[in-house]
């Protein structure tokens, strides 16, 4: 995917261990939150989809994140190539998903990038490269230890530059559903009924891989060959019924929480086709499109 160079509009925050920059853009407040470790080489982990812990905290706070260290923005985001990717990813996202809020009178903060190396700290807890690329709603962060992309393409065999983008593009879907409440009227539902926790958060990360596949769309002229096959690749390896089978254990739809291979490709690709967040609603269709 031939995507332009970022440029200095991106807020970007590094706690690497050397360099670092953090752009404009301020902070909402931190809600009692905890990070569930989903399993190892699991992206689109979402912490406000924790499945009835988010409300049983006791009001403790979780750690702050770690100030970004003194250094340049373009230190950051060539600390290696998958950093680059990753800055020019967010600035077509930023710019890609800003009209669209703009249009629907909606106020739009573009979100942060962080870079971490093995473990951090998030506004929403510990940051650790077991849990894979995360959005954290209460620092409206996307975190990401680039390490993971080598780990995708060495033992999920889901290489490739738009499965990569494809990665940042479904955590960015996840602020979008922050940044229109989509996200607590789901938080709220689970906790007022837990036994339909799991469904609801696959219905919500289905819909982020939709609004990657929109992103996409709306960028179709900096795709090349072979990089829908690529993301569509990278949403097959990453349901849940192909991580249940590669960990040894008997896939159990009751305890999916992201979707299975199937019905992650086939709401990328309706995001795909269509270019229109409005076809996104899973909440409406079911987890498979066209279906009720």
């Amino acid at each position: 995917m031939r995507l332009d160079d970022f440029d200095s509009s991106i807020n970007v925050e590094d706690q690497r261990g050397g360099g670092g920059f953090r752009g404009p853009g301020g902070k909402i407040g931190c809600g009692s939150l905890i990070i569930a470790l989903v399993g190892a080489l699991v992206f689109g982990i979402n912490p406000l989809q924790t499945l009835g812990a988010l409300q049983n905290m006791q009001g403790s706070a979780p750690p702050q994140a770690l100030p970004g260290k003194p250094g340049s923005l373009a230190e950051s985001c060539t600390v290696n190539a998958f950093s680059r990717e990753s800055c020019n990813a967010l600035a077509s996202l930023n710019k890609t998903w800003e009209p669209l809020f703009q249009k629907a009178g909606i106020a739009f903060t573009a979100p942060k990038l962080v870079f971490y190396s093995r473990d951090g700290q998030s506004g929403c807890g510990a940051a650790q490269s077991a849990m894979g690329p995360f959005y954290c709603p209460a620092d409206q962060g996307i975190y990401i230890d680039t390490d993971f992309y080598n780990e995708m393409e060495r033992q999920m065999q889901a290489g490739g530059d738009f499965a990569r983008a494809y990665v940042m593009a479904h955590e960015y879907g996840h602020h979008v559903q922050n940044l229109v409440g989509t996200s607590d009227q789901v938080n709220e539902a689970q906790r007022r009924n837990p036994p339909m926790a799991n469904r609801l958060s696959v219905k919500l990360e289905l819909q982020a891989d939709c609004y990657a596949g929109v992103w996409a769309a709306r960028n179709k002229d900096k795709i090349e060959p072979g990089d829908i096959e690529e993301g569509l690749t990278a949403a097959h390896q990453i349901g849940d019924d192909a991580l249940m089978a590669s960990a040894g254990r008997t896939p159990v739809e009751a305890a999916f929480t992201h979707g299975s291979s199937a019905q992650r490709m086939a709401w990328l690709r309706k995001g795909l086709e269509t270019g229109n967040e409005d076809a996104c609603d899973t909440f409406s269709t079911g987890t498979s499109p066209g279906t009720q």
